[in-house]
């Protein structure tokens, strides 16, 4: 196992949040069985206490999490030099059978604890309350991730070898490998910008409408979702190659190194968040009828749409801009 201070920071990091979660999962269980609003026993009391200081405590837990995830990314890309054949993050990630896996749970866990968070503070403006019970067993269900991340990561971390060979990006992301990352690779460039900038328009339209008429939340969520996964093939697919002014180079990571002047922090940042606050929307939809959150829902989801609709177009801003300003013709090759 590699010794640096960013690897102890994420095992410390990812351990506290583990603990912390698990902790409130236990507290939660009293929550579903035993919260009474209207009750003003001592347990009451009690539970009252302990759920404003475990609802703090979350908030800086799962921010860490949500940070966690770029300094995982930018660790692996900051010790590829370690390892024989790695040119960037791709590599490090390769070295061994946990690396990818363990980014997957990270970005599950950075949207999931992203809607946990603007669901929480959601329920802290209501008076009673009233989707206390909801977040605990929401969080039931996000606990094992995050337990399981922390597992992946210790794992990955411990199996990292200066000694070992590994892939480069190029043979990771090689349009003729039998890989997920292959196939996505092989995306036909010109078929992949239509359908990103369609989704994008769609998505963009659908936030509009709603702020105006206050209607289509859910579909408005359902398009960020879509849009995620969407741009994340595009990045793949040409948006990196135009970076790059290479027509194989389609690494999703060498965005973050400095020759690209780290464009790729804000290219991920950007739709990361966005991706949380759109989804958000549509979630945060089925709470607007509660009495205690008839006034407060719509304010916060209009926030988050336009938070959301800002995310969207930077990252197609930066997405675009090298493809407009730029001389590399790609559909050209």
């Amino acid at each position: 196992m590699l010794v640096n201070p960013a690897i102890i920071g994420l095992l410390l990091c990812s351990s506290i949040v583990s603990t912390a979660v698990i902790y409130a999962s236990a507290l939660g269980v009293q929550m579903i069985r035993k919260w009474d609003l209207k009750n003003s026993c001592r347990q009451q009391l009690i539970l009252e206490r302990k759920t404003y200081l475990v609802s703090t405590v979350l908030n800086y837990v799962m921010g860490c999490e949500l940070f966690s995830l770029f300094l995982f990314v930018a660790m692996t890309d900051r010790i590829h030099s370690l390892f024989i054949g790695a040119m960037c993050a791709a590599g490090t990630l390769n070295v061994n059978a946990f690396g990818y896996i363990t980014l997957i749970f990270k970005t599950m866990n950075f949207i999931f604890c992203g809607i946990w968070l603007c669901i929480n503070y959601l329920d802290n403006r209501g008076y009673d309350y009233p989707l206390i019970r909801l977040k605990y067993k929401l969080l039931f269900g996000i606990t094992p991730f995050i337990v399981f991340e922390t597992w992946l990561l210790i794992n990955y971390f411990i199996g990292l070898e200066p000694e070992i060979i590994t892939s480069c990006c190029g043979t990771l992301f090689n349009p003729d490998a039998q890989t997920v990352a292959g196939e996505l690779a092989h995306l036909p460039s010109f078929t992949a910008k239509i359908v990103f900038y369609a989704c994008l328009t769609l998505t963009l339209g659908a936030g509009l409408f709603f702020c105006i008429k206050h209607k289509g939340a859910v579909l408005f969520g359902i398009l960020s979702m879509v849009l995620f996964f969407i741009s994340l093939a595009s990045i793949i697919s040409f948006i990196a190659l135009y970076y790059y002014a290479l027509p194989t180079h389609h690494c999703p990571f060498c965005l973050i190194q400095k020759e690209y002047h780290y464009i790729g922090y804000a290219l991920y940042l950007s739709l990361f968040l966005a991706t949380i606050a759109g989804s958000s929307v549509g979630v945060l939809d089925r709470f607007k009828n509660i009495d205690s959150l008839k006034k407060i829902t719509p304010v916060i989801q209009r926030r988050l749409c336009w938070a959301s609709m800002a995310g969207y177009l930077s990252f197609g801003l930066i997405a675009t801009y090298p493809i407009v300003f730029s001389n590399f013709i790609l559909e050209g090759y």
